[in-house]
């Protein structure tokens, strides 16, 4: 095989996965401008302990409460979805719907009543914890230390998940992190098997 297919190989999962995770968000920013334009999908945010609501547990991490409320979760999404996807797009996808269904779940359980909970900061944070404990349980020394780097950069997000500001949902950010963590050790690697 040739330098220039090998260093063709190494690449396609970076370019993969950062050409999901700029598609991904530009997606998020349309659907921001088109709910700021219209207010046709407030709707689909997620309002805790009504049955019918949980058709929302997953559109609620592609929509925001405003520009800001993109803005900020953005640049996190977009680094630690990277980071992530590198792993395998299928893998990645795995992850991703766990910590939706997990922290979606979560905040419609736990939520205040007649709140409604919009954001990709669930995703962020479930991703957060995939990161920081994925090497441990694949037992990969690279995803260590990913995800103590990831820890050294976004590890004060954790203060996210305590109930400090009654406008800011703690809940999506706990489960999201629980279901990033949860995802980590369903979609672990598994040992490659020995032949006699």
């Amino acid at each position: 095989m040739s330098p220039t297919a090998v260093d063709r190989r190494r690449s396609s999962p970076a370019k993969a996965a950062a050409l999901l995770m700029l598609g991904w968000v530009a997606l998020l920013w349309v659907l921001e401008a088109l709910d700021t334009a219209t207010g046709s999908l407030n709707t689909y945010g997620l309002s805790p302990r009504e049955v019918g609501e949980l058709r929302d547990v997953l559109p609620m991490s592609f929509l925001h409460h405003g520009f800001d409320h993109v803005a900020s979760n953005t640049v996190p999404l977009l680094i630690l979805g990277f980071l992530a996807a590198l792993g395998g797009i299928r893998r990645f996808v795995a992850v991703v719907l766990t910590i939706m269904i997990m922290g979606g779940l979560g905040v419609w359980l736990t939520a205040p009543a007649y709140s409604n909970t919009a954001g990709a900061s669930v995703v962020v944070f479930g991703l957060l914890g995939y990161l920081l404990v994925r090497g441990f349980v694949d037992r990969s020394a690279r995803d260590i230390v990913i995800g103590l780097l990831v820890g050294a950069v976004y590890g004060s997000l954790l203060w996210g998940v305590l109930p400090t500001d009654t406008a800011v949902s703690w809940q999506g950010h706990l489960f999201g992190l629980v279901g990033g963590v949860l995802a980590a050790f369903l979609f672990r690697r598994r040992p490659a098997a020995l032949t006699p």
